[in-house]
């Protein structure tokens, strides 16, 4: 049975038509049928050994990249038999999620931080020079995991992981 979680939002009061959906474990099947298929077990939150699922509106796990990152060790993966986490092809990517910088940023208010930058293993985050010694941060989609190792140290909770179809220029 499918859980109308805009329905559930509605008679709350919220508007979640506005907002993105959240981002499920690495290997989530798309939105409408990960919600038909996941049975809210949450097995797989506890094999996330970097304690980043949790579980969110209905009961349904999704990612909270505040408290780390996506390692893709694949651990949820192996533990969801309700096949809403599904390894088709070795080489799949986990997902099409990237990290978006917005305007909150130290550096983009000439305030020197690299914070997210070095914590980016894949050297997605660069930063450009511009006038008045300010670097501005960007991210390169086409290296960017989507992993959110820099969302947790970032001092001004600038950065989000949106869906690459959701994405906004840096």
């Amino acid at each position: 049975m499918h859980v109308s979680l805009t329905r559930r939002a509605f008679f709350k009061g919220q508007l979640t038509e506005l907002s993105p959906a959240p981002v499920r474990p690495p290997w989530a099947l798309t939105e409408e049928v990960f919600l038909d298929t996941c049975s809210q077990c949450n097995k797989c939150l506890g094999a996330c050994d970097e304690g980043i699922l949790v579980s969110g509106a209905g009961g349904f796990p999704y990612v909270n990249f505040k408290s780390g990152e996506c390692t893709f060790c694949k651990a949820c993966v192996d533990v969801c038999a309700d096949g809403a986490l599904v390894i088709d092809d070795v080489e799949a990517l986990p997902w099409s999620h990237v990290a978006e910088i917005n305007s909150d940023c130290l550096s983009q208010n000439a305030i020197t931080c690299r914070v997210c930058g070095d914590r980016c293993d894949a050297r997605a985050i660069s930063f450009t020079l511009a006038v008045g010694g300010v670097a501005n941060p960007s991210v390169d989609p086409s290296v960017c995991t989507g992993c959110g190792a820099c969302v947790h140290p970032c001092p001004t909770d600038s950065i989000s992981i949106n869906s690459k179809a959701e994405e906004h220029s840096a």
